[in-house]
């Protein structure tokens, strides 16, 4: 919201020497988002001057149009001859009255004028466009043409208001009322405790039957509608200097002195209005919702198929308007062909959330819809109608037509029941009622009550709905730099949970072995599960949807980590680093198998464990995942050897890690699912209460999936559900203990067939060693048809043996070995090699 500060010196008497940077900071300091101060005018010096074309000489010796001209300037050149002046632009002829500067003058942008000897003649001065002096667009694209009644010589700085202070205004959307001058003025009176000259303060003369009629079939849609008339307009006349120089300060183009009119009144009071020409309204003037198909030409020239949810503005043909965001262009006011000499104001309050949908729906948001949808004074109908309907009649020589007819859908206005003591609570200060009664009546509220405070919110406030909003505007009229810096002082806590320890280890066991974090958003698309190769009927593919999301490719929350990290893994091979090793542990998200929907917290106390219970009962289910990735190389090349790539092996490696950091035991065997490669894929399990529980998958991924995504070969990944691995876990690891006797190994080289997971083996092994057996490793895989057999392996282990208390023998190391050998061959077949 762009708002000239000589305009707003009209409601409020400022003293003359502040400035637009002190009213800045004012109204800053009251919560409203100033962000600039712009100078108008900055280094303009005259003289500039109003001028009338006496000749024009076209030169035609130039590649382009060059004109010679004497201009009248009256004295303001000191001699009273005629000013030569060369001049490039055609839109002015003789007699035309025109913006001259004059030399010794400088325009805005340090632009020095002085006399000089162009295209073969001498220019003393220029005769000015709107670019060049600053004034924004005004349509003509070329000289300022000025209306034939002001006299030659006139100061044309301050005719065009040439010199001015506008601020550049950000308006959230619960400040609606201050999308207007009145909104504004409003809040500057306050700052600065002067009176407000209210513009909506008009003698509006009531209703009667002698109005156009109007027939609201949606009161919910349109609560009010005020139609007035004005008869007898000069279709020659255009829009005063004046009117034209605010709307274009304020941003706004001049276009008619119809619709200048109501696009200024919409500024001063915040009121949308529209104007019909009365001649092409057939009939009454209704509003009512669109029957889906329907077709309107808009303003724009757009014809647009409307939607069964649209408010419409219909007349006896059909719709006229898209209500509260643009005129048909049926009934439009069109001056060009000099017709319209009756028009309809019609200055009506529509229902917001109507308005905004329609406005996205169809693409087309406006100055009327963005106020509309950020609520409008519903009482500000009547007196916008009566301010338009007297500009008519003062600029257009029109008159005010008997009728007014007003369409009011009965309502009852909004209070609120606060504490007087309730805004020093949310402050942490004392004010006192007699400042928060102060307070609320300059926002506009009536106030009753002593301890308890009946506050009426006044109509162009719809946001202030709870005692917090009427807290918050004591506050911030009291001002926010007031507020003391306190601490706040919380109960003793008992510390992180169990679960919060847990994802804090991984997160740093995982950064210890050489992976990087990369935190992704957790949004997806459900296209991701078909690159990903997920089955149909995979519980991965239900999401949970959001209704407004910040993407519309990715409408989703995710139900895996995977696809933002592999989207991070691909971007980084992308720009050059392919050594890569990626984690990250975050919520998957699932929606609950009955849906149902959240009640809404009160905030003036602690909700109570039901309705805590209830919300929770809405949400979708939230474990935490770990997942990896990794591609390239795993251990780096140098003097040191060959180094590797990352393999299936560390994927699974990472698992480990993370089992030992929750204290469990991992079981890992041969998988198979989605997005990794069928040969190369572990399933991950932990055991629950006695039952095995499948928690996620490691290996590499498969070379399809790869192509799809356009990752690296070989790329491998892991991903766990970390809350099912904290069920299984045995609390917190606790440190082993470091004995003083000597370790006792025992190498052992078994044959199994070739199909016998390793992991069976170990198992076996670990369990027939006994207490004895303090660690168990793999360190070697052999395979020789020849000596072995065919489809037989060689594993080879090497067993350590320890007591706590002594120091073990030959014999019973050995003992433990061979019982370990026996139930491995007992349950894996194993026999030992010779």
């Amino acid at each position: 919201m762009r708002v000239p500060l000589s305009w707003l010196r009209e409601y409020v008497d400022l003293p003359a020497t502040e400035t637009g940077r002190d009213v800045q900071a004012k109204l800053i300091a009251a919560g409203l988002e100033v962000e600039t101060v712009e100078q108008l005018g900055d280094g303009l010096k005259g003289p500039l001057v109003v001028g009338r074309v006496l000749t024009i000489e076209e030169l035609t010796e130039f590649k382009k149009p060059i004109r010679f001209c004497t201009v009248d300037v009256g004295t303001a050149n000191g001699t009273g001859e005629p000013q030569e002046i060369v001049c490039g632009a055609r839109n002015f002829a003789v007699g035309d009255k025109v913006v001259v500067v004059l030399p010794g003058a400088e325009l805005p942008g340090g632009f020095a004028i002085s006399a000089r000897k162009t295209y073969g003649r001498n220019s003393h001065g220029m005769i000015c466009s709107s670019d060049e002096l600053g004034m924004g667009d005004d349509g003509s694209k070329g000289i300022v043409v000025l209306p034939p009644e002001y006299e030659v010589g006139t100061d044309a700085i301050k005719l065009l208001e040439l010199v001015d202070e506008v601020l550049d205004i950000a308006v959230t959307p619960d400040r609606g009322y201050c999308l207007s001058l009145r909104g504004i003025a409003r809040e500057m009176a306050t700052a600065y405790g002067l009176p407000l000259r209210d513009p909506a303060l008009l003698d509006v003369p009531g209703p009667n039957a002698f109005g156009h009629p109007v027939q609201v079939s949606d009161p919910l849609g349109c609560d009010r509608f005020t139609a007035r008339t004005v008869t007898g307009l000069d279709p020659d006349v255009h829009s005063p200097i004046w009117l034209k120089r605010r709307l274009q300060k304020a941003g706004m183009r001049p276009i008619s002195l119809a619709v200048d009119i109501t696009n200024y009144v919409m500024l001063e009071l915040g009121q949308p209005l529209h104007a019909y020409d009365r001649a092409r309204v057939q009939g009454a003037i209704g509003v009512r919702r669109a029957e889906a198909g329907e077709k309107l030409t808009t303003l724009d020239g757009t014809v647009r198929t409307l939607d069964a949810e649209d408010l419409v503005i219909t007349d006896d043909r059909g719709p006229i308007g898209l209500a509260g965001v643009m005129g048909g262009a049926n009934t439009e006011v069109d001056e060009t062909d000099g017709t319209t000499t009756e028009v309809v104001i019609e200055a009506a309050h529509f229902d917001p959330i109507a308005i905004a949908r329609a406005a996205r729906r169809h693409k087309l948001a406006s100055e009327a819809s963005k106020r509309f949808e950020r609520g409008v004074d519903p009482l500000a109908g009547a007196a916008a109608a009566q301010r338009t309907v007297d500009l008519l009649v003062l600029l257009a020589g029109g008159t005010a037509d008997s009728g007014v007819t007003e369409v009011i859908a009965p309502s009852a206005p909004h209070t609120i029941t606060i504490p007087a003591d309730h805004p020093d609570k949310v402050a942490g200060m004392e004010y006192g009622r007699e400042t928060v009664v102060r307070r609320l009546q300059e926002v506009g509220c009536d106030v009753y009550g002593q301890d308890e405070l009946i506050v009426t919110v006044p109509s162009w406030r719809p946001d202030l709905t709870d005692p917090n909003d009427l807290a918050e505007e004591v506050i911030r009229l009291e001002g926010y730099e007031n507020l003391p810096s306190t601490l706040p002082k919380p109960p003793a806590g008992l510390g992180l949970t169990e679960r919060q320890r847990l994802h804090r280890r991984v997160g740093r066991a995982l950064a210890g072995a050489g992976y990087v974090e990369a935190p992704n958003y957790p949004f997806i698309g459900e296209h991701v599960f078909d690159q990903l190769g997920l089955a149909a009927d995979d519980r991965k593919r239900r999401v949970v949807k959001l209704v407004n999301p910040l993407s519309d490719e990715e409408p989703a929350l995710r139900t895996t980590l995977l696809p933002g990290l592999l989207g991070a893994l691909r971007r980084n091979d992308g720009r050059g680093s392919h050594d890569l090793a990626l984690f990250e542990t975050g919520l998957v998200f699932h929606p609950q198998d009955e849906l149902s929907v959240a009640a809404r917290l009160p905030v003036d106390r602690r909700p109570t464990d039901e309705e805590l219970a209830s919300l929770t009962t809405a949400l979708p289910v939230q474990p935490r995942h770990a997942a990896v990735v990794l591609a390239g190389a795993r251990e780096q090349a140098g003097w040191w050897g060959k180094g590797r790539p990352a393999d299936w092996a560390d994927a699974i490696e990472a698992a480990r890690l993370l089992a030992g950091e929750a204290g469990t035991e991992l079981i890992v065997r041969k998988g198979q699912y989605g997005p990794w490669h069928p040969g190369r894929c572990a399933e991950l399990a932990v055991v629950v209460h006695g039952e095995e529980r499948v928690i996620g998958y490691a290996g590499e991924l498969h070379p399809g999936v790869l192509k799809t995504l356009g990752l690296p070969a070989r790329t491998c990944a892991m991903e766990v559900n970390l809350d099912a691995l904290e069920t299984a876990s045995a609390g917190v690891p606790k440190g082993p203990k470091i004995s003083t006797f000597p370790v006792a190994t025992q190498d052992v080289a078994l044959v199994v067939d070739a199909f016998v997971p390793h992991t069976e083996v170990e198992a076996a092994l670990r369990e027939g060693a006994g207490e004895l057996l303090e660690a168990i490793r793999l360190f070697d895989v052999y395979e020789n048809a020849e000596q072995l057999g065919d489809g037989r392996k060689s594993l080879a282990y090497a067993l350590r043996f320890r007591a706590g208390d002594r120091t073990l023998t030959v014999d019973e190391a050995s003992a433990a070995r061979d019982a370990a050998i026996a139930l491995a061959g007992e349950r894996t077949g194993a026999v030992l090699r010779s």
